[in-house]
């Protein structure tokens, strides 16, 4: 028991007519003489002589037959939490809430009510992949890994449709238009002019660029249905990938705007930091206005990265709250403002998880397309401009795929569970959630919580 304000214990108040002593325990009081000097003796006390310490008393026995229960002491009991209404037995903080004196919260088969077991409170409630409270790392990663392994003949199957799709695109955009290897020469010869490595350079950037957007593209379309696929797996509600299209799709131009504008924005914020070391530069001091731009551009990523995690909930926001762009980084803000650093590490933590994945299926798959080319894996490594043939296009498209397939749904349902976790904890999402999974008397049942916490 925690002798703490709205949770005290039964004995650590004194009874009537007893005053405690130095060690805690009651004493009855003196009683006064009567007239005359001559003490009248005192009447059998229903109580024993020797009383056991504060709060080390133990639940009485089942009533009998024709017995009712003591009153319970005012002012004990747990408040019920932060935006959730008060229990049965009256307002928060007496007796109303999970918790409290004579209310629900007892221990397992105990009745309610001074004769029932001291137990501790009673499991969430877990109508799907989560519990609906406040989630604990080990909890939120759990939830993204269930949600695959519950359904995952839909996790699966959007996964592997939106990466096969990608990585098509992307194999015969370099198999014909893109040269890998463009450039590679003039960039490796240190007699080169400087058209040369600009030609080199705009060449390399085309093609990385064309890669990256037609990737981006796929990311987007898979985020936008497993966020639906996610949202109704914490309600345990199957959602068929027909029905995750058809939710997504009203959302998915407003989505793409998203995407592509936080990038945009953490890239102009780092262009500003490096701008005036470039310009000294450019006006002769070469030295200094480096050393400027190094120190502006590091300063600008550190502002940039606050940002994106600012905004890392947007996504799930403008998704499941039919938002538009700039209200879904409002909401995103409101939502991460005070647990940055949690949110951090936990979608650093996703990352590097997603990536250790797929770094376990890509690098093989990549070897294997070294070792079937034309020139074989030590050519491929040392030359570095050796013709990227179809198969090996091919064979790291397949791990390529493979890999998409197993980091799409963590990244996508980490994200989501983050935004759902916020909403509990700041906003007791989970009473709309448990009304919406069907959970009977959540309310009066619910733990409390503190908003922000």
């Amino acid at each position: 028991m925690n002798d703490t304000p709205g949770w005290a214990s039964p004995g650590s108040a004194p009874s009537d007519g007893q005053e405690p002593d130095g060690s805690g325990t009651a004493q009855p009081t003196e009683r006064p003489s009567a007239p005359g000097g001559t003490n009248q003796p005192e009447p059998p006390s229903k109580w024993s002589k020797e009383q056991p310490p504060a709060g080390q008393w133990s639940a009485p026995s089942p009533q009998g037959p024709g017995r009712t229960s003591p009153p319970p002491p005012p002012g004990t009991g747990r408040a019920a939490g932060a935006g959730r209404p008060p229990g049965p037995g009256g307002p928060a903080g007496q007796g109303g809430g999970y918790g409290a004196w004579g209310g629900p919260g007892r221990g397992p088969g105990g009745p309610a009510g001074w004769g029932g077991n001291w137990g501790g409170p009673p499991p969430a409630a877990k109508p799907g992949v989560i519990p609906l409270r406040p989630l604990g790392v080990g909890e939120i990663l759990d939830g993204a890994v269930s949600t695959m392994r519950t359904y995952w003949r839909t996790v699966l199957g959007i996964s592997l449709t939106v990466a096969v799709v990608t990585e098509v695109a992307v194999v015969l955009l370099r198999g014909f238009f893109l040269d890998d290897n463009a450039g590679a020469d003039a960039l490796n010869d240190p007699s080169a002019t400087v058209g040369e490595l600009s030609h080199a350079l705009g060449a390399a950037m085309l093609s990385s660029g064309v890669v990256l957007l037609i990737t981006l593209l796929g990311t987007i379309v898979a985020t936008a249905l497993l966020t639906s696929v996610t949202s109704r797996a914490v309600l345990g509600k199957p959602v068929t990938a027909t029905e995750a299209w058809r939710d997504a799709r009203p959302q998915l131009l407003k989505l793409f705007g998203l995407t592509f504008l936080l990038p945009l924005l953490a890239g102009a914020i780092i262009g500003v930091g490096v701008l005036p070391g470039v310009i000294i530069a450019f006006a002769g001091a070469s030295g200094a206005g480096a050393a400027l731009a190094v120190l502006g551009g590091l300063g600008a990523a550190v502002v940039a990265l606050w940002l994106m995690i600012r905004f890392s909930l947007a996504s799930p926001a403008l998704m499941l709250e039919k938002q538009g762009v700039l209200k879904s980084m409002s909401r995103s803000a409101k939502l991460v403002r005070g647990s940055w650093w949690r949110i951090f590490g936990i979608q650093l933590l996703a990352t590097i998880i997603a990536n250790i994945v797929a770094a376990i299926v890509v690098v093989p798959f990549s070897i294997l397309a070294a070792a079937l080319s034309g020139n074989g894996i030590s050519g491929f490594l040392n030359s570095g401009n050796g013709s990227l043939g179809w198969t090996f296009l091919v064979i790291s498209g397949i791990g390529s795929v493979i890999g998409s397939m197993l980091t799409f749904p963590i990244t996508a349902g980490v994200t989501v569970l983050l935004y759902i976790d916020q909403r509990i904890r700041r906003e007791a999402l989970d009473l709309d959630l448990a009304r919406a999974a069907g959970v009977q008397d959540y309310e009066s049942h619910a733990p409390g919580t503190t908003a922000g916490s």
